[in-house]
């Protein structure tokens, strides 16, 4: 969800990695763009956490010193595709502050629901009926990333989360850049995910990188976030597409 709690003058090369943690009921997730705003202002992604997650549920992780994730990871789907490559088929304590993480360049905190936003600075909330129009949030958690105005590329942002839908791969892709909900949005997005054992789950649009992560991914700095062993899928989203969120 590319989701900011005030106006935005453009967004563009949005790019989002996500894999779950083992077999555990965790899931990882990195996200970049490029953002211009006149303001300060946060970016507020849901996650699919379990109901009453506590406020220490999220762990933030810092990823300053690794910029280049999301050009390594594409480094890894040459061009023209390696013939390795395949497709694939088809009620709160409002007085108690959330906590703020410093993150590499960022204060980051972990909303745990949407009544939740009344503990955070009110620059970096979205009105309450802007939630009333997105339902399936209703027991969602919040991850805000607050960003300083002007023109800036984003260094990735990670994090792990407890995931209530077990099984399951969530991609955050709604937008909500105005205040508004509408039902359709422009796309600039490339999806990457390490999918143990979902691949039969993806649609055609979906490829495979010709080589396990290990290979193309400084394993030193990615961390945990990778699983060497394992290969990426990659999917691009372009033009004006539904405004949904991407399950595997």
């Amino acid at each position: 969800m590319c989701c900011f709690s005030r106006n935005v003058e453009s967004v563009s090369d949005t790019l989002i990695f996500a894999r779950r943690k083992g077999d555990q009921d965790r899931q990882y997730l990195v996200y970049s763009m490029t953002i211009r705003a006149s303001e300060d202002l946060a970016m507020i992604l849901p996650i699919p956490v379990p109901p009453d997650s506590p406020d220490d549920a999220v762990r933030f992780i810092n990823l300053e010193n690794y910029p280049r994730f999301f050009n390594d990871l594409r480094a890894g789907f040459p061009r023209p595709p390696a013939t390795g490559g395949r497709a694939l088929r088809s009620q709160t304590d409002s007085k108690k502050k959330l906590e703020v993480v410093q993150v590499g360049s960022f204060e980051a905190s972990f909303v745990p629901s949407t009544d939740d936003f009344q503990r955070l600075d009110a620059r970096f909330r979205l009105p309450a009926e802007t939630w009333d129009q997105l339902p399936q949030y209703a027991e969602y958690g919040f991850a805000v990333f607050k960003l300083k105005q002007g023109a800036n590329k984003i260094h990735p942002m990670a994090f792990e989360f407890p995931t209530a839908m077990r099984g399951k791969l969530f991609f955050p892709t709604v937008h909500i850049h105005d205040g508004q909900v509408h039902g359709t949005a422009k796309f600039d997005h490339e999806l990457y995910g390490q999918l143990d054992g979902l691949q039969a789950f993806l649609p055609h649009d979906w490829e495979e990188s010709p080589q396990p992560a290990g290979l193309f991914m400084k394993r030193d700095l990615a961390g945990e976030l990778i699983d060497p062993q394992a290969h990426v899928y990659r999917r691009r989203l372009t033009g004006n597409l539904k405004n949904e969120d991407i399950w595997i």
